[in-house]
């Protein structure tokens, strides 16, 4: 993981927990995810310095600035949305935030087609997102427009109400690593309002296959041993010749869907079902790459 200026390595890997966060259980799912160790260090970190302000307050000592506004940068099905929606309730259950629930918007919410309308629209976005997080997807797509593109608008409006909510709304910029560096680059004013930039690389092969693995327990499927081994060869595979836009989990989550589907074509006209017969994917259910 890569952090920005304003945000530096821990010395010691092994972060501890604060107890208040071991108690939310929206924090344990952000624990059990597969992979992200940095960005679940990085929130943890983040998440304690609030607690920590709002005690020092409560005491009135002298406390920092809490700004919460975060870019993600990473591939598709690296996480972002999931992590953010998670963070969302863990700061809820912390009483951070009022409401904690993520509202997902992209340029199209936002960007209107007459002068006015983009501001009436980005306003309304930032009135449903207040007490939780306004994820704005391909951020970076606001200012691709040029001078006279309605973008720049949105981005100023949302600027004005993250100043205007600054105790109720977390922002959070999304988008591929290299275009959000151009985007926070041609923004001076940006850099400085969204101090956490966060990393979301992309999963190894291992992590692939034991997300995979999770994703079959959770819809009550197993794999036979043919099955296994074929999935961990196809996701070596994958992971050795995939492209930056190849979707991580999300292609992992499609794979997984469509043998469950081919198993399902398998076994459809059979007489008489055992337990067994409903749960086992077989190596023969499992697509190629050009199949998914």
């Amino acid at each position: 993981m890569k952090f920005s200026d304003s945000t530096s390595a821990h010395a010691n890997k092994d972060l501890p927990i604060p107890r208040n966060l071991n108690e939310s259980a929206a924090f344990k799912q952000l624990e059990s995810l597969i992979g992200l160790e940095e960005v679940k260090k990085t929130l943890a970190e983040l998440t304690a310095f609030s607690l920590v302000q709002k005690k020092r307050e409560a005491q009135q000592l002298k406390t920092g600035p809490v700004v919460m506004h975060m870019v993600f940068k990473g591939n598709p099905g690296t996480g972002k949305t999931t992590v953010a929606r998670l963070l969302g309730q863990v700061l809820n259950e912390l009483d951070i935030l009022s409401k904690g629930h993520l509202l997902e918007v992209e340029r199209a919410d936002l960007v209107g087609e007459y002068i006015g309308h983009t501001a009436q629209k980005t306003r309304e976005m930032i009135k449903q997102s207040l007490g939780g997080i306004m994820f704005v997807d391909e951020a970076y797509t606001l200012s691709q427009g040029g001078e006279k593109d309605f973008g720049r608008e949105a981005i100023a409006t949302i600027v004005k109400g993250m100043e205007d909510q600054r105790n109720n709304l977390l922002v959070v910029l999304a988008g591929y690593s290299s275009e959000m560096n151009r985007f926070i680059a041609s923004n001076p004013g940006l850099k400085s309002r969204f101090p956490m930039h966060i990393e979301f690389p992309d999963y190894n092969d291992e992590e692939l296959f034991r997300i995979a693995l999770q994703m079959y327990e959770e819809r009550d499927y197993q794999l036979s041993h043919r099955c296994r081994w074929k999935l961990k060869q196809h996701l070596g595979e994958f992971a050795r010749s995939r492209h930056p836009y190849s979707g991580n989990a999300r292609y992992v989550r499609n794979l997984v869907e469509k043998s469950i589907r081919w198993q399902a074509l398998r076994i459809v006209d059979k007489e008489n079902y055992s337990r067994k017969d409903l749960i086992i994917i077989e190596d023969m259910d499992l697509p190629g790459m050009e199949q998914v």
